[in-house]
């Protein structure tokens, strides 16, 4: 526990240091005993390849990390945050290191600035975080460990809000602004209501282009900022709020852009999320939320009409439907998931600085709500590092880390840089922090709590009400020492209001158990202890809390689940030292199922079950009413979107900001369905609420054997074939040759097939050989032929060999395939065209030119004005547009991603990784890279 010595003036704590600062004790740490000589160390050896190509991403070898830490969380701290140029001297080359460098930073300000009483409590403070980051136990934000004790800006914050106004000076100065952030691998928001609307005049007597216009430019920005990031991928948040007059077109814009992405993907152009034509739609790069007032969702609620009003004079230039302005939201979400929401009446009056301005935008992720031209830096603790040998939650060590870390944070303003003077001077006037917390989901499966359960979103509710109590409880201690943050006097009592509010939410909290009563009460304790000290001393930072969605820092500390989501799946992905990986059960799996009370040997039995199906549906001996234990983000038994919603309504009167989370839809869920997600949102008192309903945007679901056999009804040890047997073809069989030309390369492909018309065998010639090629085809075309005659099917060799790169490659003479970028790539599409029924070509993105003109003439011919670009299409030489998508899982997977496509016969929608080509996970409202960390966009 700490206390505070003395209080006294500011000039005083600036002449009496320490005998005015934090006296702190020991809870990890023993005295005497530094933290790096309690565990042991090993050297380990670092090399990241793209799993696709076999290129070597990353190389360092010799690194030295403890031996609890997985390979993943070495390979990813080695890679992403070891500074100094690879292969030199001043490269880093141990954990120790790192945290050396971070830590010691922290401390040499605590002690600038007077934190502390005395060179005792500054080892202290020194020793527990350091041991607190060794083992696992918290992270600070990605920019943390890029940036501090470094050469570099000291920045320190992830999360950015910028402001705009309505001018061409200041909406140019939004594009430098937000290309600075972007090049310091941050993410940045901003409302662009103030611009006045396409139905507004200019003082010039023409009319006003609107910001939906100006966010075109905003967005090839970041777009090619995010090419060139040498950390992550851009990150951007725009807000419009639900009375400027441009709303509907705001609400539209990506839905069509997802509109036109279809049509450009059916004519053969390479529309993945990194791919080379997705460039040539617009606002891509940004997250889009609708800022919905109350008074605009009791229009929707009463059905009465909604006024929008002028940016200059504030009067209602146009009344509209506010229940089909509200469906036309649902809409857009349902077919490409934005927009989001933000509800603005429960932001501002859970604000705690209303008369230093109102809060009108977030961070990308929705997380960070606060003033314009303000940042936060973050942090997240690993709860499942909380849970006793006895299953319960240990409350009172938790808020003792909680005191450690916040205390940090709040140094780091200290001496951070900011990439804006206007964000640097707003900052240290209200000095915004963001702890917050990971693994919650892994969190509750060990202690036996469902995730969509009263249980566990008490818990759940209670430590996030103990982690906000505790902090604003350190930062009324910090404000006694070394005063509170700058804007405080003049929101005094708004922020007494809030903090009021906070503990009153607390005593609501309904508790189920004896692990959430603990918890709860000690939380009330903290509330009234942080009340009486800040009415008493003020407080030290304006926020305090937020829930991020903990992406590279959460495979850093090796936890499960990343800030407040449930378990992505009960089967993982794990590397292995040495090379190599395998697929495990997470072990939170059997941590639940003896918290539950089952034998070792059930355990075992059930942990097998769950290895082999991917779910706990009918395992041996598994009780029914404990399957919910188990449900998990994806699978058999997903959690359902109102799951995910009363999850995010139990937390948030706890977070002084918002919670970055996407609630996940079915593909069948219906607009409706997303109406009622969003308007449950605003009743249960959220501050933000986006969806996502899969397979929503570009992307292609997978049919696998166990699809098909469900389908038809089959038993699967009837369809299981263990002892292949050959079919040859009759000593007369038909064939048909096609000769071929790619890139200048000319050839002969001879097909031969079954009297019922199935292919049997293939043959291929190319001319001006010499014997050796000549020899590896004619085995490569034996090999093929004795494949197919052991049955195995055709589309599976087109998915393989379809889309391989190596010369010879380019045009071809075929009017059906005019690029190819390999001779085998134009083969085995020939084949598909050939011998390949509609429906297998259509889930392969392989298509005839008349049947691509007539699937764009039907689907969109009527819908959209775009004969001019189906013409484009049809007539294009570029190579991308006979490149498919990929359409079936690799046979071995590579991510816990790939893992969950096997077992669920479809394939994700997340995006592949940029850096090492894996398939990434949700994170939050973002997704991360289990295979080297990578994020898209968040902290």
């Amino acid at each position: 526990m700490t206390e505070t010595v003395g209080a006294g003036t500011a000039a005083g704590r600036n002449k009496k240091k320490a005998a005015n600062g934090l006296s702190v004790q020991r809870v990890f740490t023993t005295e005497g005993v530094h933290p790096y000589d309690e565990v042991a160390w090993e050297k380990r050896d670092v090399v990241m390849t793209n799993w696709r190509d076999g290129s070597v991403n990353f190389e360092q070898r010799g690194v030295e990390f403890p031996e609890f830490w997985s390979v993943n969380a070495t390979n990813i701290v080695t890679s992403k945050y070891f500074r100094g140029a690879v292969g030199t001297d001043q490269r880093e080359s141990s954990l120790k290191q790192l945290i050396d460098r971070v830590v010691g930073t922290y401390v040499k300000a605590a002690a600038a600035h007077g934190y502390f009483a005395g060179a005792a409590d500054l080892e202290i403070f020194e020793h527990e975080l350091t041991w607190m980051l060794l083992h696992q136990v918290f992270s600070f934000n990605s920019p943390v460990w890029f940036n501090v004790g470094t050469s570099s800006k000291q920045q320190v914050s992830a999360c950015f809000i910028l402001s705009v106004d309505d001018t061409m000076e200041s909406i140019l100065n939004w594009y430098r602004e937000e290309g600075l952030i972007f090049k310091g691998g941050s993410g940045a928001g901003l409302n662009l209501s103030r611009i006045r609307s396409s139905k507004e005049l200019l003082s010039s007597g023409g009319t006003a282009s609107g910001p939906v216009s100006f966010m075109r430019g905003a967005d090839a920005s970041a777009g090619t900022i995010k090419s060139g990031g040498a950390t992550r991928r851009a990150a951007k948040m725009v807000v419009l709020d639900v009375d400027h007059p441009d709303i509907e077109e705001f609400v539209a814009t990506k839905a069509r852009e997802e509109e036109k992405i279809k049509v450009l993907r059916d004519a053969g152009f390479d529309m993945d999320l990194s791919g080379a034509d997705i460039s040539s739609v617009q606002y891509q790069n940004a997250n889009n939320s609708v800022r919905v007032s109350d008074e605009f969702m009791q229009s929707v609620e009463t059905g009465t009409d909604f006024g929008l009003r002028a940016r200059l004079t504030g009067e209602v230039i146009e009344r509209t439907d506010a229940k089909k302005l509200f469906r036309s939201v649902a809409k857009a979400a349902w077919e490409c998931a934005d927009p989001g929401l933000q509800y603005d009446g429960t932001i501002n009056d859970w604000h705690t600085c209303p008369e230093s301005g109102r809060i009108t935008a977030s961070n990308p992720c929705s997380e960070y709500m606060h003033l314009d031209n303000s940042s936060c830096n973050l942090a997240s603790l690993n709860l499942l590092k909380f849970v006793s040998a006895d299953g319960t939650f240990d409350a009172p060590l938790f808020a003792k880390a909680v005191e450690f870390v916040i205390t940090a944070m709040d140094v780091s303003i200290c001496f951070a840089d900011f990439p804006t003077e206007p964000i640097a001077e707003t900052t240290r006037k209200f000095r915004q922090l963001g702890i917050g917390y990971a693994n919650l989901g892994a969190l509750l499966m060990a202690l036996g709590h469902a995730y969509d359960s009263e249980g566990g979103r008490a818990l759940a509710g209670a430590i996030t009400s103990l982690m906000t109590g505790v902090s604003y409880r350190r930062s009324a201690e910090l404000a006694g020492v070394v005063g509170p943050y700058e804007g405080y006097a003049r929101n005094a009592e708004a922020h007494q209001r809030v903090m009021r509010k906070h503990a009153a939410a607390n005593e609501l909290i309904r508790t189920y158990h004896e692990n959430d009563k603990a918890v709860r009460a000690l939380a009330s304790q903290e509330w009234q202890r942080g009340v009486e000290l800040g009415t008493r001393h003020g407080w030290r930072n304006a926020q305090a809390s937020v829930l991020a969605p903990t992406g590279t820092i959460g495979f850093m500390m090796d936890c499960d689940t990343t800030g407040i989501e449930p378990d992505f799946s009960l089967v993982k992905f794990k590397k292995l030292v040495g090379g190599g990986s395998m697929q495990i059960v997470n072990q939170t799996v059997p941590r639940a199922l003896r918290a539950l009370g089952y034998q070792d040997e059930q355990v075992e039995a059930i942990v097998e079950y769950v290895a082999q199906h991917g779910h706990v549906i009918d395992a041996p001996g598994l009780r029914p009413e404990h399957y919910e234990v188990f449900d998990c983000a994806v699978g058999e038994r997903s959690i359902a979107p109102m799951g995910h919603v009363r999850m995010m309504a139990a937390v948030q009167p706890f977070i002084s900001g918002a919670i970055s989370k996407t609630v996940n839809m079915p593909e069948a869920a219906t607009v409706e369905d997303v109406e009622e997600i969003y308007f449950q949102g605003w009743k249960l008192g959220l501050k933000a609420l986006a969806i996502y309903r899969d397979n929503c945007k570009v992307g292609q679901p997978l049919s696998t054997a166990k699809k098909k056999e469900a389908e038809a009804g089959t038993e699967p040890e009837k369809v299981v074939e263990y002892r292949p047997v050959r079919r040859r073809l009759p000593k007369k069989r038909p064939s048909q040759t096609v000769s071929f030309t790619v890139g200048g390369a000319e050839g002969y492909l001879h097909a031969g097939s079954y009297p019922d018309d199935g292919l049997g065998e293939i043959f291929v010639k190319l001319g001006k050989q010499g014997s050796t090629l000549a020899g590896v085809m004619d085995a490569f075309s034996m090999s093929i032929s004795v494949g197919l005659q052991h049955g195995i099917p055709l589309e599976f060799y087109v998915s393989k060999f379809s889309n391989l790169r190596f010369e010879p490659a380019g045009m071809t003479d075929d009017p059906d395939i005019r690029i190819a970028t390999s001779v085998m790539d134009y083969l085995f599409r020939r084949l598909a065209l050939d011998y390949l029924p509609y429906e297998k070509r259509s889930q392969l993105g392989i298509f005839t030119a008349d049947e691509r003109s007539a699937e764009v003439e039907q689907n969109y011919g009527g819908g959209m004005d775009l004969e001019a670009l189906r013409t484009s299409v049809d007539s294009s030489p570029a190579a991308a547009r006979e490149e498919k998508r990929e359409s079936e899982a690799a046979d071995d997977a590579h991510s816990t991603a790939e893992l969950m496509e096997l077992h669920l016969g479809k394939a994700a929608d997340a995006p592949l990784c940029m850096t090492c080509g894996t398939k990434m996970r949700p994170a939050g409202s973002c997704y991360a890279c289990e295979g080297c960390g990578a994020t898209s966009g968040c902290s």
